[in-house]
């Protein structure tokens, strides 16, 4: 049976359209399961019915004009119970309603399974036969197995209908939504361009030569092509990034070098194969290699290469990518963005970028939040092959994508475009005003940074300190772990351009859905594994030269601060601090005269939460990191589209956990902050300020935001709304009674329509 449902599902996956995808779902059902008759009723959004859609066995001139509503007929009840339904005289039941024009009294057993995408009902999956008689367990699992298996591929081929701006019924309907993962902030407008791979190498076939010097010199000039153009769209982006950022294009160089893959494509070239079959087999290797790892940057490699390949295929079959049109607001779309894909848009251009495989913490979306632009990743369900050319708007907020957006949604969302530009500008007069409520409160915002992009963002936006310094960026966009020398370098440069304002570094926080090319991370379940202090903890080597660098590079300044991510107990907070006195002693034997700077630990881990009075008692303060603690706490992947509506910063355990943590560091007299994306959300940051965090830390994109929220409000008003949210079950309500007490105060400004959850 397994054998049959895979064939099933592959012959509907190629299907040109919902129509002929249903045919076949019906035709091949009835086959396996040797049934007289197999129907799918689809339930039409519009008039709330399940129309007959598609039969084998039944009148085909009812298809279209067969209709009942949930609460009428045995399929009606199948798709509001959301369970099967096995009857053995479907005549006899209560529910039975008969339909003169399918010719369906001839039929007596009925078994309906419901077909379910995403928790929604989209249809009903039926099968009939003339005698009367129970279908077995066998039978009614295979058609549940079958319609679980089908729910995706009918709400593909629907959406791809609704791209075209289609119904089921190929009537015009107004939009089509699409959810991913947030990549980067931000809402835009704008027209959809479709960046296909340039040249297929899967379909390369294998080709003896005689004249191999042909075939290298060909091979060679490609590579030489290549390399140009990456060396130009680094150029083309110089404006935009900074050299850090820039430098993800020298991993694409490095990959074509003699001792990388361009070395290995010219060993197979010289055993008799032509060029392009030759980059096929190597390419094809390194992809697999890389697809295989269970740890999602390596798997983002994979990309890179297939990236690369596809470009040196493209001059060899010098069929080189015919020049795409960039029209002003820009949306650049493809499979998988590649940082080498955002250089080819003319400066100016690019408003929004959506990526149907990534997540939020790939290179891209780095790359996009350092260029400001509002990017959604993990686009799924998104039929991305079929939308160039159409109209679209990114909610980069929520991680959402609008097709053929109606007048009302556009304007709406124009209107939010509008207003960001009107917030940024207006903000800009608060950056040398300090953020102080209505009643006297005093409110430090932070910053958090990683790349050097953000340093002037930062400034420019009036920060108060750096709250979180994400050091991994450095190892991530290198292709070995940088030196004592190098990483000096870096973290001075930090230090210096925020001097005497405190920055907080990070230690090395790998592992997760963060990992370095070089050092290979690979598990089933990596949030749950190797990742943060356990790594550098195993690795002393790493953590001592990390913690030498930055107290040399506080040489002089002293505004650094040492803050420890993932932290579970007392006993990796002892070994950490320990390795710190020791790298400290080191330093200063050397002759660097540097003060022992205060040491922090990161509360992200349940684990902490409960121990937030033993771990204070160690050390000089405490950052709580919200987005993972929300992810821990609800036990959900933040980075899972499937999921990603159930990780909800709001959630009243969230809550609970944060006031209970501020209230134990307070108890032993240590400060605590909080990073994170709830930090950056003015509304939240309302109700942090009333639990008693001592500073927020944020993007810089967000902190102008939430300074005009909190000199909007006072103290002890945010003390009145915390204690009201706090007496609130569920989030959903905790969102909408906060967002209706701020609007009633005269503050939606900063929670705009149509964006997040809060902004």
């Amino acid at each position: 049976m397994l054998n049959t449902l895979r064939k099933i599902v592959q012959e509907v996956n190629s299907a040109k359209d919902l129509k002929t995808a249903l045919g076949i779902i019906v035709l091949r059902v009835k086959e396996a399961m040797g049934s007289q008759v197999c129907s799918v009723y689809l339930l039409d959004p519009e008039t709330n019915r399940f129309v007959l859609m598609a039969t084998e066995g039944l009148n085909k001139r009812s298809i279209g004009k067969v209709s009942m509503a949930p609460n009428e007929g045995l399929v009606g009840l199948v798709g509001t119970r959301e369970e099967p339904l096995n009857l053995e005289n479907a005549a006899d039941h209560p529910r039975y309603r008969y339909f003169a024009e399918t010719g369906e009294e001839r039929f007596a057993s009925f078994l309906g399974a419901p077909i379910i995408h995403h928790r929604r009902v989209v249809g009903v999956l039926v099968i009939q036969q003339k005698e009367r008689r129970q279908f077995d367990e066998g039978e009614e699992a295979f058609l549940v197995t079958m319609s679980a298996q089908l729910a995706g591929v009918i709400a593909h081929a629907e959406a791809t209908g609704s791209i075209r701006g289609l119904g089921r019924q190929g009537k015009g309907i107004q939009e089509a939504k699409f959810v991913g993962v947030p990549g980067s902030p931000g809402a835009a407008v704008g027209k959809a361009v479709v960046m296909l791979p340039p040249a297929d190498l899967d379909v390369v076939p294998d080709k003896s030569v005689d004249d191999i010097d042909a075939e290298l010199k060909l091979f060679n000039n490609a590579l030489e092509g290549v390399r140009e153009d990456m060396r130009n769209l680094s150029a083309k982006l110089a404006t935009q990034l900074r050299p850090e950022e820039r430098a993800l294009f020298d991993v694409y160089l490095m990959m074509l070098e003699d001792a990388a893959l361009g070395g290995e494509v010219v060993q197979v070239i010289k055993t008799g194969q032509w060029a392009q079959g030759a980059l096929r087999q190597v390419v094809g290797e390194h992809v697999n290699r890389f697809e295989l790892m269970d740890d999602a940057y390596l798997r983002e490699r994979a990309s890179d290469v297939k990236d690369l390949g596809r470009r040196l295929l493209a001059y060899l079959q010098e069929a080189r990518q015919l020049s795409l049109v960039y029209p002003d607001n820009t949306i650049l779309i493809s499979e998988e963005l590649t940082p080498a894909m955002l250089g080819e848009v003319p400066e100016g251009k690019l408003v929004g970028l959506l990526s149907v495989l990534g997540s939020g913490n790939s290179h891209v979306a780095i790359l996009a939040r350092a260029m400001g632009i509002p990017t959604v990743m993990g686009l799924v369900d998104l039929p991305y092959s079929k939308v160039d050319g159409i109209d679209m708007i990114v909610d980069g907020y929520k991680g959402e994508v609008y097709t053929n957006p109606s007048d009302v949604l556009r304007k709406q969302y124009a209107e939010v475009v509008e207003e960001e530009r009107q917030l940024a500008q207006g903000l800009d007069a608060l950056r040398e005003l300090p953020c102080i409520t209505l009643d006297g409160h005093r409110m430090p915002l932070w910053v958090n940074t990683g790349l050097l992009a953000d340093v002037a963002r930062a400034q420019q936006r009036g920060a108060e300190g750096v709250g979180l310094y994400r050091t991994e960026v450095p190892f991530m966009i290198n292709q070995r772990f940088p030196s004592e020398k190098e990483q000096l370098a870096i973290y001075r440069e930090q230090l210096a351009a925020f001097h005497p304002l405190p920055v907080t570094m990070r230690s090395l926080d790998i592992g997760g859905d963060k990992a370095l090319s070089y050092f290979p991370i690979k598990e089933d379940n990596p949030f749950l594994g190797w990742r943060g202090i356990r790594v550098t903890l195993d690795h002393p080597e790493i953590f001592l030269v990390q913690t030498r660098a930055m107290l040399k590079a506080s040489e002089g300044l002293n505004n650094l601060r040492i803050l420890l991510p993932m932290i579970s107990g007392i006993h990796e907070l002892e070994e950490a601090l320990h390795l710190i006195h020791r790298a400290w002693g080191e330093v200063r034997d050397e002759g660097t005269d540097v003060p022992m700077p205060p040491v922090g630990v990161m509360i992200e881990i349940p684990a902490a939460v409960y121990q937030t009075r033993e771990l204070a008692r160690q050390v000089d303060f405490l950052s709580v990191g919200s987005n993972d603690l929300t992810q821990y706490l609800l036990a959900v992947d933040r980075n899972n589209p499937r999921v990603a509506d159930l990780y909800d910063y709001l959630h009243p355990a969230v809550l609970q956990a944060l006031q209970n943590v501020v209230r134990d560091a307070h108890a032993e007299g240590k400060p605590v902050s909080i990073c994170g994306e709830m930090a950056g959300d003015p509304a939240a940051a309302v109700l942090l300020m009333a639990m008693g965090f001592d500073s927020l830390s944020m993007n810089a994109t967000n902190l102008p935001k939430v300074k005009w929220m909190l000199r909007q409000v006072s103290l002890s008003k945010s003390k009145e709304l915390l204690a009201q949210a706090m007496g609130i079950d569920n989030p959903q309500v905790i969102h909408s009674s906060l967002q209706l007490a701020l609007k009633n105060l005269g503050l939606a400004r900063m929670i705009g329509p149509g964006v997040g959850k809060a902004l």
